[in-house]
């Protein structure tokens, strides 16, 4: 009996380890990388918002303008007759990104266009926080001074809410995207949405992240 007993007693007190999960000390390695801010992102925190507090006169850094989110938006109106393209759009959109479009349907049928009522007709992309600032870092740097004969944005596409909005014409700009395999050059729509009160802010705000205007037009607020 006493035997028995004491493996009994033996069996539970020895403690149970939970098994570790495969590729744990990975994924949390990845999750510190993914927060680690990007270069654009230092650059504002250190430089930018200081020189817009002293330029503006904010009393506090709350009320530094910044940049909430950057909205890619990819029309295909050809995908209404062809649904290869509009395939074709969410894949190099997703390459241009770094992040899983999503589709857009029409909301209204155009009969002219034989068009009809939630119809997919173009893809989206809404970018935040790390991938925000990644994404600009690109566009300015590497995808804009690629577009041929470029001369500078236009400063006349702000809404009047201190966001911006710039049409691209061509995919190709990014050199994600590998000429040889497109089938069909595809523009697209990027607005920068900030927390400007007003086009002015938004414009010194943009400007200091190195978006290449060509030249200041507009009134001072």
């Amino acid at each position: 009996m006493t035997d028995k007993t004491d493996k009994k007693v033996k069996k539970e007190t020895v403690p149970k380890q939970k098994p570790k999960k495969e590729g744990a000390d990975s994924s949390h390695k990845k999750e510190k990388e993914i927060k680690v801010p990007v270069r654009l992102q230092n650059i504002y925190k250190k430089e930018i918002a200081q020189e817009l507090r002293k330029k503006f006169n904010y009393k506090s850094m709350m009320q530094v303008p910044r940049i909430h989110k950057i909205v890619v938006n990819m029309g295909v109106g050809d995908a209404v007759a062809d649904s290869k393209i509009l395939d074709e759009a969410v894949k190099d959109l997703e390459s241009i990104t770094g992040q899983k479009p999503s589709i857009r349907k029409a909301k209204k049928a155009i009969s002219n266009f034989k068009l009809r009522e939630g119809v997919n007709i173009g893809a989206m992309v809404t970018l935040r926080r790390e991938k925000m600032y990644e994404f600009l870092d690109r566009l300015v740097n590497i995808a804009l001074p690629r577009v041929r004969d470029f001369r500078g944005l236009s400063d006349k596409s702000f809404d009047g809410r201190g966001n911006y909005t710039l049409g691209i014409k061509e995919q190709i700009i990014f050199p994600e995207i590998n000429v040889d395999k497109i089938t069909k050059v595809l523009g697209m729509d990027i607005t920068i949405v900030t927390t400007a009160k007003t086009d002015n802010e938004a414009y010194e705000l943009l400007q200091a992240f190195g978006v290449p205007f060509r030249r200041k037009e507009m009134k001072t607020a």
